[in-house]
């Protein structure tokens, strides 16, 4: 496990994360005036149109019947432009994006299971963690305990003197 490896697939998790908002949000915005655009069309064509077309029909059929049928027409119309403009995002930067999250999300997962494992190596064994750092202070206590001469019992120098 190693903390830079978290950060930097963290960054890169928000960066793509950010990246694709932006390209949703793009189409989005380009697809909302789109909509704009052809309902204000629309609006304008239809009434000339519809105004026209009445005319012309009534001389046909009734007004009512004129005026049904064009309003049919209008849905119609209607409709086609809300499919074109509701079509998904497509390119290659969407995808790219997608794969680098994806892969910034295995790295982030890899480094999850690293962490977990060592966690849990120090729960079911803790000695197996504090093992390297108490093994180069034993060592040294013992080499200083072999260096040490041995203490020689107290024996009197002259023992005949004391008398």
């Amino acid at each position: 496990m190693n903390t830079e490896n978290i950060v930097r697939n963290l960054r890169v998790l928000w960066r793509t994360d950010r990246i694709i908002a932006d390209i949703r949000m793009r189409h989005m915005l380009v697809g909302l005036g789109l909509r704009a655009f052809a309902a204000l069309i629309a609006a304008f064509g239809l009434l000339m149109l519809e105004l026209s077309a009445y005319f012309a029909l009534v001389q046909i059929w009734t007004a009512i019947t004129a005026a049904a049928m064009l309003g049919g027409v209008n849905f119609l119309i209607a409709a086609i432009l809300f499919v074109i403009a509701g079509r998904p995002p497509s390119g290659r930067e969407l995808e790219l994006a997608h794969e680098i999250h994806g892969s910034s999300v295995d790295a982030l997962q890899i480094e999850a299971r690293a962490l977990q494992s060592q966690v849990s190596g120090m729960i079911h064994h803790p000695l197996n963690g504090l093992l390297p750092l108490l093994i180069l202070p034993l060592i040294t206590i013992v080499m200083k305990s072999l260096k040490r001469p041995a203490a020689s019992p107290a024996s009197p120098a002259n023992p005949g003197a004391q008398k």
